[in-house]
């Protein structure tokens, strides 16, 4: 799975408020506990869980006085994790996509889409289950819950919701990148066979050649 990715579970609070102000200017841990009314200790505390958590990091210490003050800023990609723009602004793109295209060239953008999306993460390997275990753990990683099924000679990835709901509009075609985005990840053909009603769910079939040992589920 590809690390180093922020998390974000951590805002709430005075840490929130922290984030507030070096998304604003870094800034030195003095400065962050004069404006939050903090002691210098505390403020320590904090920025050290968030350095942990790859929310903010250390920047170019300021120089005055009798020794340089470490600034702290916020961390790449930290502005894209707080944003909450990006799934109206795909629901939306969806709509108008659908709206403005025949099926079949919606199709190939998003599947295009999803093979781009692919190369965020290594190609799995092992075996076929050993890979398609390796495939749900990423879309848990990427907050689709889910569990892995053997049916009728088929591996099958069942979600418990469906990592895009609010892009689907009952329409397959986001389903169809997430289809390209597996088949790329396992390096096999797979199938989606998602629940596009009034709960989505995502399902992902992946059939196995013939005399291909499913190994242990």
């Amino acid at each position: 799975m590809k690390g180093g990715e922020p998390g974000t579970g951590s805002l709430a609070g005075t840490r929130g408020r922290i984030i507030d102000l070096v998304r604003r200017s870094p800034s030195t841990v003095s400065e962050i506990a004069a404006t939050l009314d903090l002691t210098y200790n505390a403020v320590r505390g904090h920025l050290t869980a968030l350095e942990r958590d790859g929310l903010v990091r250390t920047g170019e210490p300021r120089r005055g006085g009798t020794r340089p003050s470490a600034v702290y800023e916020l961390a790449p990609g930290v502005d894209d994790a707080l944003s909450r723009a990006y799934m109206p602004f795909a629901s939306h793109l969806v709509r108008t996509l659908t709206d403005s295209l025949p099926e079949p060239q919606l199709d190939e953008i998003m599947r295009e889409a999803g093979l781009r999306l692919s190369t965020e993460w290594p190609r799995a390997q092992g075996t076929v289950v050993q890979r398609v275990e390796n495939a749900s753990a990423l879309l848990q990683e990427l907050g689709a819950p889910n569990e892995v099924r053997r049916t009728n000679g088929t591996l099958e990835i069942h979600g418990f919701g469906c990592l895009l709901a609010a892009a689907v509009h009952g329409k397959p075609h986001v389903c169809r990148a997430m289809e390209a985005l597996l088949g790329a990840f396992l390096g096999t053909a797979v199938r989606e066979c998602c629940n596009r009603g009034e709960r989505p769910r995502c399902c992902f079939a992946i059939e196995l050649a013939a005399g291909e040992p499913y190994g242990t589920i």
